[in-house]
């Protein structure tokens, strides 16, 4: 089990990271996702010992490891460019470590044989790394850090290099390789996609800061702050005010909208009090449209309803992204409807949309964005 406790580091005066702890799970595949320069690849050149924390402290399995030397650490570093070395072929590559190491010939050879068959580049020995595709590159890199038995694997962006379709493939397959290893994966992305279909945990960063840590599927549904809910996706933002709290929910007052009753569950960091500035947040996805957009829907459950007037209509493939304005509403409202075999929406038309109250979050008015 990796633990980060506290960690700090600046750099010029100014904080890259600023007092971030987490814990990571022995064999787990954890993310750590946010924009540029909010302090991800910082924390993780910690980890691996090219950087020196100014406070805090990296924990494996209890002992310290902020104090042992890079070469000396049970980890390896997977690089965005991947810094494979074009006059060495594939073998030499994968094995460079070992030989740095002295590590006897044939048992060199044996390794780097079964971490090659690993990453499926048996045959590729002979090759030189200049000659291959971009994904098989990457396998290259990723069996150089394997053959090296590391503890836990630190990746900086692996997969931002290579174009969508490949991308998505090697997605897959890394996803494949850490689950069949068994191995502690530590990588670093700006991109939601791939945090949210390759991690176990998934740790949201800004300025610094872990703003939420959680499953892709805690995040995504339960955004702790409007950062996280816009940097994950799209959210709508509805402001309004706590009318009352109970045991089991809180109603909020979202003028328009009315009042909405939202369990509990989905408003963990939401202010409690009678009266506090509030804002309700809804998915594109968890809104949705009824079928008679001028008459009164049917509502069930304590669903709540509203309208708007299309603006934009964005044909993405499968599905239509869909913007609407209301004079009530601030903003526009963002919602995805499949494309189907009927008539198109289009800019112009009035929508009654329904939503599931106990599918909204509420977070603080104060949250920033």
């Amino acid at each position: 089990m990796l633990e980060l406790r506290n960690l700090t580091k600046t750099y010029a005066g100014k904080p890259a990271v600023r007092g971030v702890s987490l814990t990571i799970g022995a064999g787990e595949f954890f993310s750590l996702l946010g924009p540029s320069g909010c302090g991800k690849t910082t924390l993780l050149r910690m980890l691996a010992g090219f950087e020196t924390p100014d406070a805090g402290e990296i924990l494996l399995d209890g002992e310290r490891l902020d104090t042992v030397p890079p070469h000396r650490r049970a980890c390896n570093m997977i690089f965005q460019r991947y810094a494979l070395f074009p006059h060495l072929d594939v073998a030499q590559n994968v094995g460079f470590g070992l030989a740095l190491r002295k590590t006897p010939r044939a048992e060199l050879k044996t390794r780097v044989e079964e971490t090659m068959a690993l990453v499926e580049l048996s045959g590729f020995e002979g090759r030189k790394v200049t000659s291959l595709s971009g994904g098989e590159q990457q396998r290259v890199a990723i069996a150089r850090a394997l053959v090296m038995r590391p503890r836990f694997l630190l990746l900086d962006e692996p997969l931002s290099a290579l174009d969508l379709k490949l991308r998505q493939k090697m997605q897959v397959e890394l996803g494949r390789l850490q689950r069949r290893l068994g191995l502690t994966f530590v990588f670093v992305t700006h991109a939601q996609d791939e945090a949210l279909s390759l991690s176990d945990r998934v740790a949201v960063m800004s300025r610094g800061l872990v703003e939420q840590a959680g499953t892709p599927r805690e995040i995504y549904q339960r955004p702790a702050s409007a950062f996280v809910a816009g940097f994950i996706g799209t959210s709508n933002a509805f402001a309004g005010r706590v009318a009352a709290v109970d045991g089991e929910a809180l109603t909020v007052a979202c003028g328009l909208i009315g009042e909405v009753r939202v369990p509990l569950a989905q408003a963990p960091t939401a202010p409690k009090a009678r009266g506090a500035a509030v804002r309700l947040l809804l998915r594109p996805e968890q809104l949705r449209v009824h079928d008679d957009a001028h008459g009164a829907p049917a509502l069930r459950g304590g669903s709540a309803a509203f309208v708007v007037r299309l603006t934009d209509v964005l044909y993405r493939g499968a599905t239509y992204e869909l913007l609407g304005e209301n004079p009530d509403l601030p903003g526009l409202v963002n919602l995805t409807v499949t494309a189907g075999g009927g008539a198109a929406p289009a800019a112009g038309d009035c929508l009654t949309l329904v939503y599931d109250p106990a599918e909204a979050t509420v977070i603080g008015a104060e949250d920033r964005a």
